[in-house]
């Protein structure tokens, strides 16, 4: 191979293309894709895998260079077997020169279609991490996933999610998004509510066990759960939302009409408390930000679907904003309230807005 470079991520090493993308997105170009912004990308897979209580078959089933894939083989110890799978033939001479240099036995390469592959072999977690929207390939990637089984997905098109073009997330995810502050986590919400439509197509239902925005994309992981019953139960958890941008009272109902009319959103948790816990940021390739990105999963408030920001209620108060934590603290003497793993400026509460808007009034300024 021509123009590649060897670097070392987590515990693993890989050969990935010299002129490979190192943030952002990332753009195509002739050569293999590999960003290097999504190493914590990897080191959550990792840390989720170690997590489970039992060996795993896993599929990466657009996995480029397989730098997920061989590390997930590498640096997790209940990963029994990894099929590195993509379906362009340029791919394998980096999937394969990656297990070999990591001397790998439970890893092998598989240049399909990824619909070829579901068609033939059934994996205990399937990770679908496309360039761009994950909806075209939903379907074969819950085909693909066995009884109880784990999928993770990832998107990147979070413009589209977020908002900033309603009607292709109106076209993509038959739903419609919200601008302003609740964007991302709402965004984040859209896509899990997609998983969730296609899922009830196969009479299953889903659990998350952890669901997050970072840096240029939305990525979660689900349980799928099995049966009518289940799917129904999932599907009852979808939910509409009363929100003028400018305001700040958030409303949600179980049925759209003119008032509710953005959405549907999954309206459930996003993460599951007992599998975060098991969770260890130890030996990953960004340790220190894993770390504070458990710590942040851990504590934020999940039973509330929506998101508050400082400057968001700053502006509308024409008030300069407090301390966070002074803020926080001020909250969890009346209420509940945490910050959010979304913004840094940003948090979550049970309080009602009436509430929220006299103790950010009443807070010291210095």
């Amino acid at each position: 191979m021509f123009g590649t470079t060897e670097i070392i991520e987590g515990h693993t090493k890989l050969i990935v293309p010299s002129d490979h993308s190192k943030g952002g997105p990332g753009k195509r170009t002739d050569s293999v894709f590999f960003n290097e912004q999504m190493a914590f990308n990897r080191d959550v897979s990792v840390m989720f895998l170690r997590a489970l209580d039992k060996d795993v078959t896993v599929a990466d089933a657009m996995c480029a260079t397989g730098s997920r894939a061989v590390r997930i083989a590498n640096e997790v110890p209940n990963a029994k077997e990894v099929v590195a799978n993509d379906a362009d033939p340029k791919t394998m001479d980096f999937v394969t020169a990656n297990i070999d240099i990591n001397l790998l036995t439970n890893c092998r390469a598989s240049n399909k279609d990824l619909n070829v592959l579901f068609s033939e072999e059934a994996f205990d977690y399937v990770d679908i991490d496309p360039f761009g929207p994950p909806v075209h390939f939903i379907q074969a990637a819950i085909k693909g996933c066995r009884k109880n089984g784990i999928l993770a997905i990832t998107a990147t098109d979070t413009a589209v999610l977020a908002g900033a073009q309603r009607k292709k997330c109106e076209r993509r995810y038959q739903s419609r998004p919200i601008r302003g502050a609740m964007c991302h986590e709402m965004g984040l919400r859209i896509l899990m509510c997609s998983i969730v439509k296609e899922l009830a197509k196969f009479d299953r239902g889903m659990e998350p066990m952890l669901s997050f925005y970072a840096d240029h994309y939305f990525r979660t992981y689900v349980r799928v759960t099995e049966g009518a019953q289940n799917a129904d139960k999932a599907l009852s958890k979808l939910m509409y939302v009363k929100y003028e941008q400018g305001a700040l009272e958030r409303l949600h109902s179980d049925s759209p009409d003119s008032e509710y009319r953005y959405g549907p959103f999954w309206g459930g948790n996003l993460h599951s408390s007992s599998h975060l816990n098991m969770m260890d940021a130890s030996f990953t390739a960004e340790e220190r930000r894993c770390g504070k990105m458990l710590d942040l999963w851990r504590n934020e408030l999940d039973t509330v679907p929506f998101i508050y920001d400082i400057s968001e209620l700053s502006s509308f108060l024409k008030i300069s904003p407090p301390p966070m934590d002074d803020f926080i603290a001020a909250l969890n003497e009346i209420g509940v309230a945490s910050r959010t793993h979304i913004s840094p400026t940003s948090f979550k509460t049970d309080l009602e807005l009436k509430d929220v808007v006299t103790v950010y009034r009443c807070m010291p300024r210095g």
